[in-house]
């Protein structure tokens, strides 16, 4: 479970994908609406409860309702993935609906539903939907926002008996949550684990800036986790009040997605919601405030080891609006506005500007406030940053964008929606339940993908520059200015600095981009177009392998899985393999900077050009045996997504500016790495696993300094020009010739040598220690973590000991989960993890158990997981404890064998090694496979103290057994 702390990041995405709900109001026109009787109307109404005063023509895909008791429903058939049903039920209530005295019930009560209801014994129904296949945190969740609650699940391979054993399930536990004190007790535990472990600055500085930003409104002072006071004070009557008062039939919506009938959904809705009654009459909706024009605008907030930012909002008051199509257009203006923005934002940081990253986004925040607000990272001297943002925005309240500039943003949404619309069809049920959810969240309707289209085709055609800069006046002005600062020191002058920087007029900054005339033509030849030398069927497999006579291979599926998408993925070199474990290396600066440096002819704004408008993309990733350029296309642009790859590992452009840009924000962030158990964990445990392994551990602050240009060229160039080639193309390709696609493009790359040293091909892991190794952070004392765990194996030998592996870190997960959270309340997601890297054959795998917990329970943790693992070897496991956790894991694998991404990921190396292909085929049935005997000897064989490795995090400064000391009880006054 999570809640949403606020202010969360905003959306860029909004108004794209639900803001666009009406297009095919425009294509028909209005009829008089025939005369209906009453029970006619009655019903009309209450079919159509989420249109009330819509103008937008309805998704007729759902299906509407409300009982009589005052409960709605939506129900669609959707058979993505085959046999899923996902259900959502959403209540009316969140954080901003507590009193000072209830902060973070609205969410503690979201976990107590959870635990169970008073018809079925406390934790009873997570092993009841582990036995249909469900996983916890994934298919099983909840989510608490300031404005409602909502429970989800997603019901794999459903049977009538599963669904409604799952529908009374749920409706039971929301109906009548079991609220004793027991239960009351273990749960706040978990939740107060749950703010110690999200404590940190950045949760600080995210509720200060909260508070500012929403000085007067209970947006600013409830997030839902609540505070460790309001919790400590919680008591069972107080949450069953709550929980009587707001949990109420006519303040839920219950939707359901999935393969089945709508009608069987209806029935199962009627059947255990329909003799809900509510007591008593609904309670009036809280006052959620407004903006205050008279709180203060400037604050300054001072956090040690946090790099500068800038925060710079204005807002508006938040207005009810009916979802009609002119409101439909106003939001995607508005979004274009943004873009605009963005764009010449993002151009003044990629030409040297004074910051590192600048965005501005506009959203209608919880039915709170319609806010605009600029994020800024500085390159040190944060006014000049400041100042050179207003400028941008000033720039664009004073002369209206050109329409060339307003179709490149146009061209782009107008992709999005299209690529949207081809991939309808593979629409994943659960998507689909939760923006009904999001829509009913944000009084917003839903409509069809061809509708998002059209709409915004008519919208497109009224985007004149003179609306445009009415638009984007619109959204930066507003009766209220707030300004965060975030400094690690003390500004001179303080909030007073901040008002006056911003009572400075703005000065207009034209960063507007100039024209770039580029075009596909301008890549030089690749080479002569290749030829194919073999061209075989992978048995088993709707794929064929090819190879052209330079030594590339390529895996091909032509498929209508996901009809008008084309995926590439193409692995060339030797990935981590191709540098030696204890050689110096830039394998960290690959991600955005090789990728930014541009190709051939073009730097970054060229190929912006190029791919405007179309589904073109360079996505980097460092495999262990290849580096990857993957993207998600379409067939019309299959020709071009390709030559842009090739071009890419023919002619290389070593563009200097992304490297210094990569250089600073390393720089910038760096003192972040030790300033919660997390972060230590996120940068060093690969490389504290693998035994000091240059290749994953991170780089130190001189290493990050000492990065040049040159260097970074000195250490890309040969490893792009190296080989081996695999391309893996899969989707749609009725349309093209992809054989003379890949002739003229990687198959008339010259021949390409590996780099593969020999002290690259293996991985070490971490020695044995009797003790934990200790590492410190530098945030909270009440913070730290612990991890345990052992070396296994790799590579594609025994894929079945894989798959058995991952079954046993399911069990031992499940038992941690239970000891550490359900029962003592000391973690609120301890976790166990199976790592089986196909890429180094006998070495690099490792089991590991892990956990943020209160210093305290450190020592707690190891014995737990200690007597665990010893259990494992000692006893086999039980029958239903087997299929509770082998279940879920083969649920999830068959419905991701629907989809091309999963085959694409199983079969890298296919064209290479024939073991790939067969390990990708039998992966369901060596799950399946796995027994109790297979588990114990793999236990046996992997579980032994003398090979586990273990770490601890502490607060700097404390010691094992200073953090053991504090568990101790406290001492007895008096007495003998």
């Amino acid at each position: 479970m999570r809640y949403s702390p606020l202010p969360r990041p905003l959306r860029l995405g909004r108004s794209i994908l639900s803001a666009c709900a009406a297009a095919a109001l425009l294509l028909v026109p209005s009829a008089p609406a025939p005369a209906q009787d009453a029970s006619v109307t009655a019903r009309a109404k209450n079919d159509s409860w989420l249109y009330a005063g819509s103008d937008i023509p309805r998704d007729t895909a759902w299906r509407f309702g409300e009982l009589p008791n005052g409960l709605r429903y939506a129900v669609r058939n959707n058979q993505v993935p085959p046999g899923q049903v996902s259900i959502r039920v959403r209540m009316d209530v969140g954080s901003m609906f507590e009193t000072d005295e209830e902060r973070g019930f609205a969410h503690l009560l979201e976990h107590l539903t959870f635990r169970g209801s008073e018809h079925i014994p406390d934790g009873e129904a997570k092993r009841i939907w582990q036995r249909f296949g469900v996983t916890f945190g994934s298919d099983s969740n909840a989510q608490t926002t300031p404005t409602q609650t909502v429970y989800q699940l997603d019901l794999p391979s459903v049977t009538p008996t599963s669904l409604d054993e799952s529908m009374k399930l749920l409706a039971g536990m929301v109906r009548e949550p079991r609220i004793s004190a027991a239960a009351v007790d273990a749960e706040r535990g978990v939740v107060l684990s749950e703010l110690r472990e999200n404590d940190g600055p950045q949760k600080r500085i995210a509720d200060a800036t909260t508070a500012h930003l929403f000085a007067g409104q209970l947006l600013g002072e409830r997030s839902p986790i609540g505070t460790p006071e309001s919790l400590a004070a919680a008591r069972a009557g107080a949450v069953q009040a709550f929980h009587d008062r707001w949990y109420r039939p006519d303040r839920a919506v219950v939707v359901m997605v999935g393969d089945g009938d709508p009608s069987e959904f209806v029935r199962l809705i009627e059947k255990y919601y329909g003799d809900w009654q509510a007591g008593g009459s609904n309670p009036e909706q809280p006052d959620f405030g407004k903006p205050d024009p008279s709180a203060p605008v400037a604050k300054e907030i001072v956090e040690a080891n946090q790099p500068l930012s800038l925060t710079l909002a204005t807002i508006r008051p938040w207005k009810k609006r009916i979802d009609t199509v002119e409101n439909t257009r106003r939001l995607y203006l508005e979004f274009l506005a943004i873009s605009l923005v963005n764009r010449r934002l993002e151009n003044r940081a990629r030409s040297g500007g004074s910051y590192l990253v600048a965005t501005i986004d506009q959203e209608y925040l919880s039915r709170s406030a319609d806010i605009t607000m600029a994020q800024i990272v500085p390159l040190g001297d944060w006014q000049a940053a400041l100042a050179d943002v207003r400028g941008v925005i000033a720039d664009a309240l004073e002369t209206p964008p050109s329409q060339a500039d307003i179709d490149r943003e146009a061209n782009e949404i107008e992709a999005f929606l299209q690529k949207e619309l081809q991939n309808a069809r593979n629409e994943p049920g659960a998507r689909l339940a939760d923006d009904l959810v999001r829509a009913v969240d944000i009084g917003e309707t839903v409509t069809s993908p061809q509708g998002q289209v059209d709409m915004f085709k008519a919208i497109r055609a009224s985007a004149t520059p003179q609306v445009m800069l009415d638009i984007s006046r619109a959204i930066f002005t507003g009766p209220v200015t707030r300004l965060v600062l975030t400094t690690p020191e003390p500004v001179p002058g303080g909030d007073k600095a901040l008002l006056a920087a911003l009572a400075r007029p703005a000065t207009i900054k034209d960063d507007r981009l100039a024209a770039v005339k580029a075009d596909f033509d301008q890549l030089p030849k690749i080479g002569d177009p290749g030829t194919i030398v073999s061209q075989t069927a992978i048995p088993g497999l709707r794929a064929e392998r090819i190879e052209f006579a330079n030594g590339v291979t390529a895996l091909i599926s032509n498929n209508q899985v996901e009809p008008g998408k084309v995926r590439v993925n193409v692995r060339f070199g030797s990935g981590n393999r191709s540098v030696a474990a204890d050689a110096p290396n830039l394998l960290w600066t690959g991600d955005y900077a090789l990728m930014a440096s541009g190709i051939g002819p073009w730097g970054q704004n060229a190929i912006d050009q190029l791919t405007n408008g179309r589904q073109i993309e360079l996505n980097f990733d460092i495999d262990d045996d290849a580096f990857e350029i993957s993207a998600e296309s379409r067939p019309a642009d299959l020709a071009d997504q390709m030559k842009l790859i090739a071009g890419k590992l023919a002619f290389p452009r070593w563009d200097t500016a992304p490297v210094e840009r990569l250089r600073v924000g390393y720089l910038t962030g760096y003192d972040l790495n030790d300033a919660t158990p997390n972060a230590v964990i996120e940068r060093n445990l690969q490389g504290w696993l693998a035994d000091g392994d240059s290749r994953w551990a991170p780089p130190d602050r001189a290493a990050i300094e000492a990065l040049t240009p040159a260097a970074f060229k000195a250490f890309w160039a040969p490893r792009l020009a190296s080989g081996p080639i695999e391309v893996q193309i899969f989707g749609d390709l009725a349309s093209v010739d992809y054989r003379k696609i890949l002739a003229e493009t990687l198959g008339a790359l010259p021949p390409r040598r590996a780099i593969a040293p020999p002290d690259g091909q293996r991985v070490h892991f971490a020695e044995h220690n009797a003790s934990p190794q200790l590492a410190y952070h530098k945030g909270e004392k009440g913070q730290a973590a612990a991890m345990i765990a052992w070396p296994t194996s790799g590579g594609l030998a025994a894929p079945r000991d894989a798959r058995a592996l991952e079954v046993l870190a399911a069990i031992f997960n499940d038992r941690l989960f239970d000891r550490l959270r359900a029962e003592d309340g000391a973690s609120y997601g301890p976790s166990v993890d199976s790592h089986w890297p196909t890429g180094f054959e006998g070495s690099g795998g490792y089991l590991l158990a892990g956990s943020l917990l209160a210093p305290k329970d450190v020592d707690r943790f190891y014995a737990i997981a200690k007597e665990i693992a010893a259990d494992l070897v000692a006893r086999p496991v039980g029958a239903d404890e087997l299929a509770r956790s082998a279940g879920p894991i083969r649920e999830q694998v068959a419905r991701a064998s629907t989809g091309n991404v999963y085959w694409m990921f199983l079969l890298e190396g296919a064209t290479r090694d024939p073991r790939v292909a067969a390990a990708a085929l039998s992966i369901e049935d060596d799950i399946s496979a796995v027994t109790a005997a297979d588990i114990q000897r793999l236990a046996r064989q992997y579980l032994t103290p003398d090979k586990q490795w273990s770490l601890a995090i502490l607060p700097q400064g404390m010691t094992l057994a200073g953090a053991a000391a504090l568990n101790a009880p406290a001492p007895v006054a008096g007495g003998r």
